[in-house]
């Protein structure tokens, strides 16, 4: 693909990101907002349309630079390498996600609860890891809920604040029971209520 093609394509897959962005972003914005924070009605929407604009103009800058970067790679050597994609990524990503936020965060442990998956599938598959005997699901999830609930008891500062949030709220705030505005709307302990 020549330099020229590259920059209409690009310019074409970082608009498609910039909507998949607001897609993914948007939803879960509102669901945060309106369960965690507090504000105005005005304050709230504020924040939404802020992540929703964050991770959308981020997610189309990364398409773009990592495009960009492989087909000048290809081009300077006349042929794509598997390492052009890495090093792409690797500079679009300290670029673009370097700044530590909350929703480069996010995305950022999203990215590497999948990759860690698929490099151990890959492992199996290429015969660094022995295939699996049984299922090791089970035990999988178990020791990550051992973990995420141990570091909530006795390390709550470590973990990421919207999932200190969400656990507050299950194993805390629900420890309380006021009447049932609690089921339907939202259940805060008395000493945040």
């Amino acid at each position: 693909m020549s330099l020229p093609a590259v920059g209409v394509s690009g310019w074409s897959q970082g608009s498609s990101s910039t909507s998949y962005g607001a897609k993914i972003r948007a939803p879960h914005a509102l669901v945060m907002t309106f369960l965690f924070r507090s504000g105005s009605l005005r304050e709230k929407l504020w924040a939404i349309l802020q992540a929703t604009y964050t991770h959308s103009w981020n997610l189309a800058r990364f398409v773009f630079t990592y495009k960009g970067l492989c087909a000048l790679q290809a081009h300077m050597q006349g042929q794509t390498h598997q390492a052009h994609s890495f090093l792409a990524a690797c500079l679009g990503g300290m670029l673009v996600f370097g700044e530590k936020n909350n929703i480069n965060s996010q995305i950022s442990m999203y990215l590497t609860s999948r990759i860690l998956f698929a490099l151990c599938r890959l492992g199996v598959e290429k015969g660094y890891i022995p295939e699996p005997r049984w299922d090791p699901f089970p035990l999988h999830t178990g020791v990550v809920w051992g973990i995420v609930l141990w570091l909530f008891e006795y390390h709550r500062h470590t973990l990421q604040p919207s999932l200190q949030s969400s656990m507050t709220y299950l194993y805390e705030d629900s420890n309380t029971w006021h009447d049932i505005t609690d089921f339907l709307i939202y259940n805060k302990s008395s000493s945040s209520k």
